[in-house]
């Protein structure tokens, strides 16, 4: 495939996991990726498994912070010409349990690091080329942002609010940009051990299609609403999980 042939993909928390499963998948139809994670060496394993620097340069930094934003933005232009795509992956959640018992400190980073800094790439990313070019943005949510989740509830409502600026931004933006974000289950990555661990055979009996998911189960779903494919979707939230939801749940 290459129905990103000519575009230039910026994939935050694209070492390992999800970001790099999106930056896989769109290498494969034909992108050029910049992918960004904390750690070089982790970064520079990455590139090469997505074949070298013809294909992707990594930038590392924290994903909150603006300087390293810009620099990335600057790099994917001055490298492979354009900034068309931006996928919102990076996120964290180094707090587990009862809203009562989170540490403010804790929830104000998550807040900052799922929610701000999504908004600010946006920006970036804007103001660099797709105020002019136009683009494609995808936010990566999770379901614990549509549906209560007991122990990661801080967690949960920074993927809501995540969600709910996709829908501001895919209005204040159209119709030169689109903006669109997937909320996924327990995808069988690191990030995520926690909660199968273990377990995992439990886990998935929750699960209509009786797994969990993988992470190429959401890079497909990206990909397609980044591209041309899905040239009339904009502001959705699109659920990634297996029918969980349905059933009535959020592990």
């Amino acid at each position: 495939m290459s129905r990103f042939t000519g575009k230039t993909a910026i994939v935050t928390g694209a070492s390992r996991g999800i970001g790099l499963a999106i930056a896989e998948r769109l290498v494969a139809d034909g992108a050029k990726v910049v992918i960004t994670a904390r750690k070089k060496e982790a970064l520079d394993e990455a590139v090469a498994s997505l074949g070298g620097t013809e294909h992707a340069i990594g930038v590392a930094g924290r994903a909150d912070d603006v300087d390293h934003q810009a620099a990335t933005v600057a790099a994917a232009i001055e490298t492979f010409g354009s900034a068309d795509l931006l996928v919102n992956n990076a996120g964290i959640n180094p707090a587990y349990g009862p809203l009562m018992e989170i540490d403010i400190d804790a929830a104000r980073k998550i807040t900052e690091v799922n929610c701000l800094a999504a908004v600010s790439w946006t920006q970036q990313v804007h103001r660099a080329w797709m105020r002019d070019h136009g683009g494609a943005i995808v936010n990566i949510a999770s379901v614990s942002g549509v549906h209560p989740a007991p122990g990661i509830a801080y967690y949960g409502a920074s993927k809501a609010m995540l969600i709910h600026l996709t829908e501001e931004l895919a209005v204040e933006l159209a119709p030169k940009i689109r903006v669109n974000a997937v909320a996924p289950a327990v995808v069988k990555t690191r990030f995520a051990e926690a909660l199968y661990e273990g377990r995992e055979e439990e886990v998935s009996k929750l699960y209509p299609l009786k797994r969990l998911g993988e992470p190429e189960d959401i890079s497909s779903v990206v990909a397609f609403l980044l591209s041309d494919d899905s040239a009339w979707v904009t502001g959705q939230n699109v659920v990634i999980d297996g029918g969980l939801t349905l059933a009535g749940g959020v592990e």
